[in-house]
């Protein structure tokens, strides 16, 4: 069997780099490690610069198993993307915390795990590449391992990723019972020919498995904790390429290999997804934390990126791509924000945001325009993003875009709560907030994104258009 190994060269170098990290912070004195991060943010450069290259490079790996498609080399493009910004706006978190070399090495390999996830062609890759993100993850959920709140948050964490896992891996069995394969290609025809109700069974598990990963309502419970307890920097990479991954994986199994039954799992869908939406937005608005704001605003979001997989059509996969890859430059433009907030102060209250525009004009107008993209303002990213999504179900499912309309007029009001603290209060402490060069450069980065790809998506729609169009090509 000849394996092309070239279609591995980005989870081969990520492996590598994640390794090496983990070494020389054993090898080399205390003192240098904050160096670490300058090589995780470079190293994740060369890789993301390595992954671009290989675009047109696509096949499938070991009889289907492992799957380099256009659709699958996008959303390694978003996971390292999300990871290089994370890296950058989290130098100066990470060095106030020591253990330099395994936070960045976790984050490696969570990565690594996302990027296997994409490419999952059947169950045992696509599990394998889920735990390696989760327990990466739950690493670092914990990682401020004296802090009463960051340590419950990792336990309560374990806990339920555990027991999604199991829910998750039952369903897949179900699946692998009644079709006899477990690559999903084949999983695929065998369903298009018996739809028996072991397999509904199966499906019901994924759903739950699956939606715990995304935060879907009413798997969404352990979001808000963990948001809050979790250092700032990695609530961000969780919130953002943890639900990413899920949703390429979600559309791989629920496109790819359950055509068959796609009327029994539509309207699921749909309603699992206004649910989302209507719940993650009305328990945001009396939230007082930052981090649960974020956290409740991130579940809403991800009722959203749901709406695309109502059709699970091409229109509906290019809408789920699309606000995958804007939604990390607002997220973590947003989570920045905050990280660098609470180094500062040490406090996560919005009433503290007090007077920041005064403080601190580059986090205060950041902060503004990542938080009304993702409430969907023109003429930012987010209203692009929403508009692609939406698009897709007005003619069946009128209903719900009408919901998603309703809540993303109702979001802007707990944004807008946050602007006007920063805006029209007055700061308790005058003393400006001096940002440092990798900060101030991850936040402009995720500013200018969110305004170019708002007002100019051409580029970035053509792209994904191809993308999309690969994922049915086998």
């Amino acid at each position: 069997m000849n394996v092309d190994l070239s279609l591995l060269n980005p989870e081969i170098a990520i492996s590598i780099l994640g390794l090496a990290v983990l070494v020389l912070g054993l090898i080399i004195p205390k003192e240098s490690r904050h160096g670490l991060g300058w090589l995780t943010a470079l190293g994740l450069l060369g890789v993301l610069g390595l992954t671009i290259s290989g675009w047109n490079n696509q096949g499938t790996l070991y009889h289907g198993m492992f799957i380099v498609d256009q659709y699958a080399i996008f959303f390694k493009i978003t996971f390292l993307t999300a990871a290089f910004l994370v890296t950058l706006g989290s130098m100066r978190f990470v060095d106030d915390m020591g253990d330099q070399s395994e936070y960045y090495s976790m984050m490696l390999f969570a990565t690594l795990g996302m990027m296997v996830l994409a490419s999952a062609g059947d169950f045992i890759t696509l599990y394998l590449g889920l735990e390696l993100m989760t327990i990466a993850f739950i690493v670092l959920v914990c990682f401020k391992r004296l802090d009463g709140k960051s340590v419950e948050a990792g336990m309560k964490y374990v806990l339920l990723a555990g027991m999604s896992s199991a829910v998750l891996l039952y369903g897949l069995s179900l699946i692998y019972g009644v079709t006899g394969s477990v690559t999903i290609s084949e999983v695929g025809r065998a369903v298009a020919v018996t739809p028996v109700p072991a397999l509904i069974l199966g499906l019901v598990m994924l759903v739950a498995g699956l939606g715990f990963k995304i935060s879907a309502v009413p798997f969404h419970m352990w979001a808000p904790d963990i948001y809050e307890g979790a250092p700032t920097p990695v609530t961000s990479y969780l919130a953002v390429g943890s639900k990413a991954a899920s949703f390429a994986i979600l559309l791989r199994v629920f496109v790819a290999a359950l055509p068959g039954i796609w009327a029994n799992w539509t309207m699921l869908v749909a309603v699992l997804s206004a649910i989302t939406i209507i719940v993650g937005n009305l328990v945001a608005i009396p939230q007082t934390n930052i981090k649960r704001l974020l956290a409740y605003s991130s579940i809403a979001q991800a009722g959203y990126i749901l709406v695309g997989l109502v059709t699970a059509s091409e229109q509906g996969i290019k809408g789920v791509m699309f606000y995958a890859f804007l939604y990390v430059f607002a997220t973590i433009g947003a989570f920045t924000v905050a990280t660098y907030f609470y180094n500062v102060t040490g406090s996560d209250e919005i009433k503290d945001y007090a007077g920041l525009s005064q403080r601190s004009p580059l986090m205060a107008v950041v902060m503004l325009i990542c938080m009304l993209s993702m409430a969907g303002i023109p003429p930012l990213a987010g209203f692009v993003g929403k508009f692609y999504l939406f698009k897709t179900i007005v003619d069946n499912y009128l209903w719900l875009a009408f919901i998603g309309l309703i809540m993303s007029m109702v979001s802007v009001y707990y944004y807008l709560r946050v602007a006007l603290v920063m805006y029209r209060d007055e700061p308790l402490d005058n003393s400006p907030i001096n940002l440092s060069t990798p900060v101030a450069v991850t936040l402009i980065i995720a500013m200018v994104a969110t305004l170019f790809i708002g007002i100019y998506p051409g580029p970035l729609s053509q792209v994904i258009n191809m993308a999309a169009h690969s994922f049915f090509m086998h």
